[in-house]
């Protein structure tokens, strides 16, 4: 394989593959382990991609497997998994004075989901800067209230770094060994994760732009893009739906002795890590048939496109309602936020949005094969976690069978570099189309 012939689709692949085999080597150490642990290649690799992926589900326990060596290295995991590899090079490249070529540009472009070249590297310094200021920001919250409020002692510390970049890159893996199920009453620590969550899973051009806007001296004029209109607008009203369809499906089961705050709590919380992170404060399983199946459903949709988060994301979830209402309607056009939608852009999402239904039913049929004692729901809730890269799982994941967990490492991965890398590598250098075929129509539905 001529590696100067790959192209950037090709090169990410590589790239993250590539990571996921050094982290999994990295876990496997003895080293990374507590005193007297050993876990298997698999689990170690298993392990490592659902870090690079920023997932979350494991096999394993994480506080009482992995030393702190080894929780060091499942940091550096996330971080590379959530910002990006392109954002910690372009970083690199730039300290050490090297050029930022076409081909590095094109692969920025692909692994931040942006539709062009322009800019790139001044968007890559904001990303890194507002990554690590909310990261930052975040550690320094929750270790010095574990310090105050718990008995941690200087480990304190440690807890609020690893939960504020778990949180913030969406990773969902924790540190206490029960998720935030020790802070299911502790409303301050849920409220600054889901804020953590909320700025890694909004986009990472939403908060450039609220960058620029809060450091604009004429904020009155400025325009925010599209695009952040869409994004925006989608994941809290998604946020607001998910809280309330919760409240009301569990009001007469899970919440039928929960105050009004621990339900609401419970509620908001829930639909705010099931879009990528997977962190819990409670058991999913106490939750009734409805809620699982609507969990599975914000975990297939996820975050916002050139975030930290899986799924099909928040937009392709967006235009493809607005085609579908439009159509209805008998619109030629899909206008919305005063601006005209392209064809391109329709067609695009359609594509995403069918190849993820397609990927998640073909993997919820490869689980089933190899986990045939497993019920169809618990089945289908680990997939499309797996495929949203949000970690939350009833349970089934540490007793997968090697077939099942590699089925659920592949569709991890795949959640991770996104659905149109993965169609782009597909693409080939074809020559400009010199003739055309007649039209004809086709039945349709």
């Amino acid at each position: 394989m001529n590696v100067k012939k790959l192209s950037p689709a090709q090169w990410l692949f590589t790239i993250y593959l590539a990571a996921a085999a050094l982290s999994s080597v990295l876990l496997y150490l003895p080293f990374s382990h507590q005193p007297g642990v050993e876990i298997r290649y698999l689990d170690a690799l298993f392990t490592a991609v659902s870090a690079i992926s920023v997932t979350g589900l494991t096999v394993v326990n994480t506080a009482d497997t992995f030393s702190p060596i080894g929780i060091f290295f499942l940091m550096l995991m996330f971080q590379f998994g959530g910002v990006g590899f392109m954002t910690l090079g372009t970083f690199l490249w730039i300290a050490t004075g090297q050029r930022i070529g076409i081909q590095r540009r094109q692969m920025i472009m692909l692994d931040q989901n942006r539709l062009d070249l322009a800019g790139l590297v001044r968007l890559i310094r904001d990303i890194l800067f507002l990554s690590l200021a909310i990261e930052l920001l975040g550690a320094l919250i929750l270790g010095t209230y574990f310090y105050f409020s718990y008995s941690y002692g200087v480990e304190a510390f440690l807890y609020g770094l690893f939960s504020s970049i778990s949180a913030f890159t969406n990773a969902g893996f924790d540190i206490f060994g029960n998720s935030l199920g020790n802070f299911a009453d502790d409303y301050l620590v849920q409220m600054v994760h889901m804020f953590l969550m909320i700025a890694g899973a909004i986009g990472f051009p939403v908060l450039v732009e609220t960058k620029e806007w809060y450091t604009s001296t004429n904020r009155h004029n400025f325009r925010f893009s599209l695009y952040t209109k869409i994004t925006v607008s989608t994941y809290f009203l998604l946020l607001f739906l998910g809280t309330v369809a919760l409240w009301l499906l569990e009001s007469q089961h899970f919440y039928a002795d929960k105050s009004g705050t621990e339900a609401f709590f419970y509620s908001l919380f829930n639909s705010a890590t099931s879009r990528s992170t997977g962190l819990s404060t409670m058991d999913i399983q106490d939750y009734s048939l409805p809620s699982q199946l609507f969990l599975s459903l914000l975990m297939f949709i996820g975050a916002s496109p050139s975030s930290v988060g899986g799924g099909v994301r928040t937009t392709t979830l967006a235009v493809v309602v607005l085609a579908i209402y439009g159509y209805a309607r008998g619109n030629r056009h899909i206008r919305v936020f005063r601006r005209q939608l392209l064809d391109e852009d329709i067609r695009k999402a359609s594509v995403v949005f069918a190849t993820g239904v397609l990927l998640v039913a073909l993997a919820i049929g490869a689980v089933a094969i190899t986990q045939p004692h497993h019920s169809l729901m618990n089945i289908i809730f680990e997939v499309t976690s797996a495929f949203g890269t949000c970690g939350l799982s009833m349970g089934l994941t540490p007793d997968l069978s090697t077939a099942g967990k590699i089925s659920i490492m592949v569709l991890m991965f795949m959640g991770r570099i996104g659905i149109l890398v993965l169609l782009f590598l597909l693409r080939k250098q074809t020559p400009p189309e010199t003739y055309h075929f007649p039209r004809e129509r086709v039945i349709i539905g």
